[in-house]
């Protein structure tokens, strides 16, 4: 089998593409045949080192993939199903899916909906996927379409663009904000009504600002993370799940005690099987297959890691699938 292997010899950090027999995978009681794989975020900042998200080494990454069931150990899964997963460790402390086979815990994966291929699973990816848990988030909350603008930033990225095109498809007001005002004649096509520049809301927030969101989804955190809860309306929801531009939260209690805003964090990587299945579910009948083939690019394991770095440099728009298969 072919796959990108991260080693870290001596300090020196390098990814490859490397041929092996697949007995040297981990331990796990399913074995897929891993036909596409996402690049995302996190898969960008392990193939270049440039954050500590691989927690041991040789390490396969790739937090996501799609394929078929080779063997099993397992009632769960039987030889010949289609399965995703998506996180659990995988691609960080579990060999991932960025190589043409992967074994895994069955516990892991779901039954990909037939509504999908392989291919479409992985332009949704752990990107599509997270925008549906955000959405799932403002449901939850009770934010209804004409409750006003939901803001979703990090607009032009994975997670971004496919919460824009649910979002839209569902009936909300959407507003994208991005680094990138050449990409908005892409955002609106996805169904954003409005595109605001980043540097708008990159600057330290004051403690409250102009009620504006109904919702919002965040996938940079900092300061555009504070801006967003200073200016949600009274009673509204910030659903972060990112960090793209830093880890930091420098903003105030304000809007939290004083109008009540609710931020709720998303986590994709060890959600439990239940709510899974509903974000897959959901994207199943909420998301607009053409829309997601316009933001959709596809790649090949081997320009992965040239690939990352565009990634991490801002330059890549909406998806980029990998495939993985000969």
């Amino acid at each position: 089998m072919k796959a990108l292997l991260i080693e870290n010899n001596n300090n020196v950090y390098q990814t490859e593409l490397k041929e092996f027999d697949d007995s040297l995978l981990p331990e796990g009681n399913v074995m897929v045949e891993v036909e596409y794989s996402g690049l995302n975020y996190k898969d960008a900042l392990a193939i270049t080192g440039k954050s500590p998200v691989v927690r041991q080494f040789p390490m396969v990454p790739g937090i996501d993939f799609a394929g078929k069931v080779i063997q099993s150990d397992s009632d769960k899964f039987k030889e010949g199903d289609t399965v995703v997963l998506n996180g659990w460790g995988v691609g960080e402390r579990h060999w991932g899916g960025l190589g043409q086979r992967a074994r895994v815990n069955a516990d892991w994966l779901i039954p990909l909906p037939s509504a999908f291929t392989t291919r479409q699973a992985m332009a949704i990816g752990t990107a599509g996927y997270t925008a549906m848990l955000c959405v799932l988030e403002l449901e939850k909350h009770g934010v209804k379409p004409d409750d006003g603008e939901i803001l979703v930033t990090g607009a032009a990225g994975g997670v971004g663009s496919v919460a824009i095109a649910l979002l839209a498809k569902l009936g909300y007001q959407v507003m994208a904000l991005t680094g990138r005002p050449s990409e908005a004649d892409y955002l609106k096509s996805l169904g954003a009504q409005g595109i605001i520049d980043r540097s708008e809301m990159s600057e330290p927030s004051r403690p409250l600002g102009k009620e504006r969101w109904a919702g919002v989804i965040d996938v940079v955190g900092s300061h555009v993370l504070a801006n967003a809860c200073a200016t949600t309306k009274y009673g509204g929801i910030v659903a972060a799940c990112g960090l793209a531009g830093g880890m930091d939260l420098p903003g105030s209690v304000a809007p939290f005690i004083l109008r009540g805003v609710k931020l709720a964090g998303v986590d994709s990587v060890m959600c439990p099987y239940e709510k899974r299945l509903e974000a897959w579910t959901r994207l199943a009948t909420d998301l607009d297959l053409e829309l997601l083939e316009s933001l959709t690019t596809d790649i090949q394991l081997e320009d992965a890691i040239e690939k990352s770095k565009a990634l991490l440099a801002g330059e890549i728009r909406g998806r980029l699938v990998v495939k993985t298969s000969s």
